[in-house]
């Protein structure tokens, strides 16, 4: 492994529509990460598009998704990631050996309005600040509150 590939760690999120939990959790690494984690998400049944009500409720945090569009979930998105984290999507993810599988339970957000998003995007948040501090130890936490 180069020196390169050791100091990048690669995360990809998945859930089952790509739609929600995933595209909040891989908006929020990018942002506090800043450059120094590599993210991707995808979807194990990709939706057409981001939820209107998980994108109202990113750009209260001031990240704007909207631009984002659902990805398919694919063995090369897997292998190309040190850690995969699945969001309710079962058995659905491939799973190879040497990876690190997080599973973190959280409630699809599908069909509700921005009322019903806001704390499960606060939930994601806090779990995405956790794994930063996992994969970058040492770094200092990220600074910037918002509200």
């Amino acid at each position: 492994m180069s020196d390169h590939a050791a100091a990048k760690p690669s995360v990809l999120f998945v859930c089952v529509h790509n739609a929600g939990r995933s595209q909040m959790a891989a908006a929020f690494l990018t942002h506090h990460g800043c450059g120094r984690v590599e993210v991707r998400s995808a979807g194990s049944a990709p939706a057409e598009t981001v939820n209107p009500a998980v994108a109202e409720a990113m750009a209260e945090t001031g990240i704007d998704i909207t631009a984002e569009t659902p990805k398919i979930l694919t063995t090369e998105a897997v292998e190309a990631s040190d850690v995969v984290i699945t969001m309710g999507c079962g058995d659905a993810c491939p799973v190879f050996p040497g990876k690190r599988y997080l599973d973190w339970t959280l409630d699809d957000p599908a069909g509700q309005g921005v009322e019903a998003v806001r704390p499960l995007r606060d939930e994601i948040e806090g779990r995405v600040r956790l794994l930063l501090a996992e994969l970058l130890p040492g770094s200092p936490p990220e600074g910037r509150v918002r509200r």
